[in-house]
């Protein structure tokens, strides 16, 4: 699997304000600061980094869309040289309902049970991208990484990789990834998200943001007080990540300059994930997931909502 990536990488231009080992951090903010047991492991990678580490982890396909449109069809049609597919509905989504959100943790025995059919084990490094500049994929990175694992979103995803993909389903054989409970320190609830004294973002585009639209959830706007930094503003034209400068200007101008103080949230804990992972990579700590997101807060009509 990464023999193919690791010649193909050769072909692609270097993203010079990319990291790869974690001596090569680059920005104007701290050193990367992972509060897991793999505290040498960055959040993102490039292909590059895969190159120099052939053979040595798990490439996920992580693709899912929210409207409806089958990941597995995508994955099928068209892959990464020896990437396995990850189901975000059945493996990294518990059951929906209006008091738990649209994509709620899954019980951890679903979760790792998912990832041993994937052929993923406890100590490998699962390298995951999507087609949409990470934001998916941050979901199965932030689990991983939650529970200990070493894990990083591929930065660019498909469109930083011209070769020639693979449409036959990778197999491997049956991992042992074993189950372990979701942190309650790095978890906030709706009445934590909901309350005073911690800074609250919001990742989802600013349209939903400010209440113009909202083409999923049943009330238009956010939780009052929340700021609005746009996961997909985290990266530049070609769904590569922004330089750190970029990144800690972005988050500075919301009023974050440490991520132990943020819960974030989007529509239903997907791509909220994305900001936890560049703040991780900024250095600036590790804040909480609302899991629930907005597809719980709108439901619950007893709490208030702001707009514009």
């Amino acid at each position: 699997m990464a023999r193919e990536l690791s010649a193909l990488s050769q072909r692609i231009p270097r993203a010079s304000h990319m990291v790869g080992p974690l001596s090569r951090h680059v920005g104007s903010g701290p050193r990367l600061k992972v509060m897991t047991e793999h505290s040498d492991f960055p959040p993102f990678v490039d292909l590059d980094w895969c190159g120099s580490h052939s053979g040595k982890f798990v490439l996920a396909d992580t693709r899912w869309y929210l409207d409806g449109s089958s990941g597995r069809d995508a994955y099928n049609a068209g892959h990464l040289p020896g990437a396995v597919f990850i189901d975000l509905d059945r493996w990294l989504s518990g059951p929906a309902s209006e008091e738990a959100g649209r994509n709620p943790l899954p019980d951890p025995e679903v979760f790792a049970r998912g990832m041993r059919e994937a052929g993923i084990n406890n100590a490998d490094t699962i390298i995951a991208y999507d087609d949409a500049g990470g934001v998916i994929a941050a979901r199965l990175v932030w689990m991983l990484r939650a529970t200990g694992r070493r894990a990083a979103i591929l930065d660019g995803g498909m469109a930083s990789y011209f070769g020639e993909l693979e449409c036959q389903p990778s197999s491997r054989p049956q991992g042992d990834l074993g189950a372990r409970p979701w942190p309650d320190s790095l978890l906030a609830d709706i009445s934590e998200a909901s309350s005073a004294g911690r800074t609250v973002v919001d990742a989802r585009n600013r349209d939903r943001f400010d209440g113009s639209q909202d083409p999923i959830d049943p009330r238009p706007g956010h939780i009052p007080g929340a700021v609005n930094v746009p996961c997909r503003e985290n990266l530049d034209p070609s769904g590569r990540l922004l330089p750190a400068a970029q990144l800690w200007e972005k988050f500075g101008h919301a009023g974050i300059s440490s991520g132990e103080d943020v819960i974030s949230y989007c529509g239903s804990g997907v791509t909220a994930c994305h900001n936890l992972l560049v703040l991780e990579f900024l250095g600036a700590g590790r804040g909480k997931l609302f899991v629930g997101g907005w597809s719980q807060y709108a439901r619950a009509l007893n709490l208030p909502v702001e707009t514009a």
